[in-house]
C-alpha cells in the first residue's frame, strides 16, 4: 500500500499518513467508482471495512452492476470523506478525504468471504455480534463481497480557522 500525495495539485493542504490512516478504519462509508462495459462512469456509495493490511471489503447481492462493472474494469476508484464543515461567512470548506486505486477481485473463497462479513459486523454492528454472525450465515449463500486490493493512496485536507 503506497501512499502517494505528489499528483495532488494543492501541496499545502496534503493530509498527513497517520490522518489517512485513521481515516481509512473509521469512515462511516466511501464512494466505488468504476467504469462499465461501454465505458460509462458509475460510482455508488457502499458500507466497507479496512482489514488493516492493504485490503477494504464491501458486500453486495450476487448479481448485480458493480459486479458486471468489476468483471469489465477491475482497477477501480474509492473515496472516503471525513469530516466536513461549511464556513458560510468564508465562502469555504474544512475537510478532510482520501481517494485509493483498487483492484477489485470477486470470487473469493468461502472462509475469506465470511472472515470478511465478521469484520464489518464488528465495525458496523459490535453490540450485536452473535445474532449478526448467525444472519450472516443464514444469507450467505445471497451475499457476495467484493475485495479491494488497495494500490496507492491520496489524501487531502483543508483546515478553516
Amino acid at each position: 500500500m503506497n501512499y502517494n500525495n505528489t499528483l495532488i495539485r494543492r501541496q499545502d493542504r496534503l493530509l498527513r499518513e497517520e490522518e489517512a490512516t485513521t481515516l481509512l478504519r473509521t469512515g462511516e462509508y466511501g464512494v466505488l467508482s468504476m467504469t462499465d462495459e461501454t465505458g460509462k462512469a458509475y460510482g455508488i456509495p457502499v458500507n466497507y471495512v479496512w482489514n488493516e493490511a492493504d485490503s477494504l471489503y464491501i458486500h453486495c447481492a450476487p448479481q448485480g452492476r458493480k459486479l458486471c462493472c468489476i468483471a469489465a474494469h477491475p482497477e477501480v476508484s474509492f473515496c472516503i470523506v471525513g469530516r466536513t464543515h461549511v464556513v458560510s461567512n468564508q465562502f469555504t470548506t474544512s475537510y478532510e478525504s482520501i481517494v485509493l486505486q483498487c483492484r477489485a477481485t470477486t470470487g473469493l473463497p468461502a472462509d475469506e468471504r465470511m472472515q470478511a462479513l465478521q469484520l464489518l459486523l464488528q465495525k458496523y454492528s459490535p453490540n450485536d455480534l452473535t445474532i449478526g454472525l448467525k444472519y450472516a450465515e443464514k444469507s450467505f449463500h445471497r451475499t457476495e463481497i467484493i475485495r479491494l486490493d488497495i494500490e496507492e493512496i491520496s489524501g487531502k485536507c483543508k483546515r478553516v480557522q
